[in-house]
């Protein structure tokens, strides 16, 4: 009697731990689905350049644009893009680089090779 009393406890401990590692399974995967529905959420995220406001400027390599129009999603989007991508990248005919403030855009039209 004591010897069944002690195989039921164990298998009973035996199912408590499955139901903990299938439980910590289905959190993670949970998780990986919320962090992937976020990168396709970002990956879609589309922005005018165009529609942002820039200023002419000079600077040590000639003349740029740059912005600071926070009111616009485009600008945030553009932004978060930047930001990304290391704080530099090409956006159609444009280099775009983001200041060290993080809240300032330069762009500048790209010289046609050839």
């Amino acid at each position: 009697m004591i010897s069944s009393k002690i195989g039921a406890d164990e298998k009973m401990a035996s199912n408590d731990l499955a139901l903990e590692a299938l439980l910590e399974f289905i959190n993670a995967v949970e998780a990986g689905i919320v962090a992937a529905k976020q990168c396709v959420k970002e990956a879609k995220q589309v922005y005018n350049i165009e529609a942002i406001k820039w200023e002419k400027a000079q600077g040590a390599n000639g003349e740029y644009e740059r912005s600071e129009d926070m009111n616009s999603s485009d600008f945030k989007a553009l932004l978060r893009d930047v930001q990304a991508h290391g704080g530099k990248m090409t956006v159609g005919n444009y280099f775009v680089w983001s200041f060290g403030n993080g809240v300032v855009l330069g762009r500048k039209l790209r010289k046609s090779r050839g």
